[in-house]
């Protein structure tokens, strides 16, 4: 994903969140983080358009007393419009959670769809209670999934993390 042009990388989140895009929650908890590379995907067309994008953050769940418990904000997830419903947005998914398995990654942590998320790769909302995010949120779709089947849970903001990984 690193020879895509970031611009190119906005315009496609602006078709597909709209340009308004820049307050949601997400966006908040990744602030003045960078992405990650290697758990990041890009899909191109033939002719080397961009069709869809995925972006992993380093985040990190802050604790009462000060600490963090680092995780993985996956997203946001964005097809062009012309290529949504081909699968390309479940291939990138496959690809980033089959990349945070194999480079043995803190937990990967989401705001979703359960029934989505849950039914193909594993995302729940089990140990994510005692989380809170800097803004709004629905408790169902704040998800989390352990890369190495350990249980995800903890009390705290979601928000950057102090030292990024990868």
């Amino acid at each position: 994903m690193n020879n895509v042009p970031p611009q190119d990388i906005e315009r496609l989140l602006d078709a597909a969140f709209g340009t308004d895009r820049h307050g949601r929650t997400a966006y908040l908890i990744r602030d003045g983080m960078p992405w990650l590379p290697a758990l990041s995907v890009a899909m191109l067309t033939e002719g080397g358009e961009l069709a869809g994008s995925l972006q992993c953050w380093p985040v990190a769940l802050t604790r009462s007393d000060g600490s963090q418990k680092p995780l993985i904000m996956v997203g946001p997830v964005a097809v062009a419009p012309e290529h949504q419903g081909t699968g390309l947005g479940r291939a990138m998914m496959d690809a980033a959670v089959a990349a945070a398995r194999t480079c043995g990654t803190e937990p990967l942590m989401m705001i979703g769809d359960p029934e989505y998320y849950g039914r193909f790769w594993g995302f729940s909302a089990e140990g994510t209670a005692g989380w809170s995010c800097p803004g709004p949120y629905e408790p169902r779709r704040l998800l989390a999934l352990p890369v190495d089947g350990s249980p995800v849970n903890g009390q705290g903001m979601l928000g950057p993390r102090r030292s990024p990984a990868i």
